[in-house]
């Protein structure tokens, strides 16, 4: 069996081409197969894919496994969001969904990833029942397979995001920087149903991505941030490869960091409606200022939007995310959404202007200033790594006491004045990461400095 070279990680498997192959795809196919049987799952199972030019090709040999295993079979009508796909199963009642996709991984990658029966992400007891029956495909004859039907996944998300999400956009220019992903022809479509002017970027099919992976940080977002200024837009939206993450650019600020969005958007959320919020460990805690003040609760999650969506439905949130940009809102699935968030994102400008609102925000709560830092470590020693922090953990950090320590997803150091550091391993590459945030950037930058000293040793 071709197997072993396939690894569910934190969101199912990725690989670069030489290794994710078509037999290892189909594999996996009949891995999912087999668990939805094993689960009494009888619904039909989308099956969709991204972009890329090989990602419509394993599709088809997933749809042509779980039909050969009797599941009736769901393609949608082009490359599309992972979002879509998502609120199709809930939507439409399917077993789950398999999503061929690499996200914002470079061209020479792509991936599959499983999504159950609630839209949410598969959480490790899913995943690794599925990876459990990893085994060469079993068909049955031709007679009794399931059929393949293509179907509109846009129209029906479109809908459901314009019911959610109820806002006139008319007079907003809005740029959309779909980075050659799937998100072209979709977030600037939704935006435009609610009224928006939309100047699209980098809105063409490229197999190259233009020559820089589909990763909406701010050093990939130049184009966008020069397009909002020339057309003298009131937001930018990026979405990333498959268009489950966001970025914006505002006018004033380039770049918006994502935590300051989540807050933006926490607090617009806010004006109309309650509920909690649910964080990343390595998420802001101004989120908490902003919760606190409406006399809100936040809970802290490990990173990974399958915990954020776990914690959305044990405690009712209004909204959960990640300082990565994914982000989520009651009463739509519990998955990572950069299209409905282009949506909120563009709803909350049209009442006041994002800089405006972020710079009242930080008047009212105080300053932050966020930033991480990668260090190369072999999956190998993580866990030695971690296991050796907990012993080198000194009593103060770049001057100030540790006034507690949280150890949640790796260490992560609360100073006593006010400021934090997370130090914890990658959970898709062989790198530990450091995440600091202080009041200035020269703070901020001390404790990245403290954390890497720190580190740095024990790798």
């Amino acid at each position: 069996m071709d197997a072993n070279a396939i690894s569910f990680g934190t969101d199912g498997w990725r690989a670069t081409l030489d290794t994710f192959t078509d037999d290892r795809v189909r594999i996996v196919g009949q891995a999912v197969a087999d668990y939805l049987r094993d689960e009494g799952f009888t619904e039909p199972v989308l099956v969709g894919y991204d972009a890329r030019p090989s990602s419509e090709g394993f599709a088809g040999s997933l749809a042509d496994v779980l039909t050969g295993n009797g599941f009736d079979v769901l393609l949608p009508e082009r490359d599309c969001p992972t979002p879509l796909v998502a609120y199709a199963i809930a939507d439409r009642g399917l077993s789950g969904a398999l999503m061929i996709t690499a996200s914002h991984n470079p061209p020479e990658y792509n991936g599959v990833k499983f999504i159950p029966a609630d839209g949410a992400p598969a959480l490790p007891a899913v995943t690794d029942a599925v990876a459990e029956r990893l085994r060469e495909p079993e068909l049955l004859p031709e007679g009794e397979r399931g059929a393949v039907r293509r179907v509109d996944l846009a129209t029906p998300h479109f809908e459901h995001a314009r019911d959610l999400i109820d806002a006139d956009l008319s007079g907003l220019t809005v740029v959309h920087d779909a980075m050659h992903g799937s998100g072209r022809g979709v977030t600037d479509e939704l935006l435009r149903s609610a009224g928006a002017e939309v100047v699209c970027i980098r809105d063409d099919r490229d197999p190259e991505f233009g020559g820089t992976p589909p990763e909406p940080s701010a050093e990939n977002l130049e184009p966008l941030v020069e397009a909002v200024e020339a057309h003298d837009a009131d937001l930018g939206v990026a979405n990333d490869g498959d268009a489950d993450r966001v970025a914006f650019v505002t006018p004033d600020r380039g770049h918006l960091d994502e935590n300051l969005f989540f807050a933006a958007a926490y607090d617009y959320l806010l004006e109309s409606d309650s509920g909690p919020a649910i964080r990343t460990v390595s998420t802001t805690f101004l989120i908490d200022r902003i919760a606190e003040a409406h006399g809100e609760e936040v809970f802290e999650t490990a990173v990974g939007f399958k915990w954020v969506a776990e914690g959305m439905a044990e405690h009712d949130a209004l909204m959960g995310g990640e300082e990565s940009g994914g982000f989520s809102i009651r009463g739509h699935v519990r998955e990572k959404d950069g299209v409905l968030m282009a949506l909120l994102g563009a709803a909350a400008v049209a009442e006041e202007p994002m800089d405006e609102r972020v710079d009242r925000l930080l008047d009212t709560h105080g300053d932050i200033v966020a930033d991480k830092i990668s260090l190369d470590c072999p999956d190998a020693e993580k866990e030695r790594v971690i296991a050796d922090l907990d012993d080198a953990l000194p009593e103060q950090v770049a001057g100030r006491d540790i006034a507690e320590v949280v150890t949640l997803d790796g260490f992560k150091l609360l100073l006593d004045d006010g400021s934090w550091f997370l130090i914890r391993p990658s959970g898709t590459e062989p790198k530990m990461r450091v995440y600091a945030e202080a009041a200035s950037q020269e703070r901020a930058d001390a404790l990245l400095a403290a954390g890497r000293d720190l580190v740095e040793p024990l790798i």
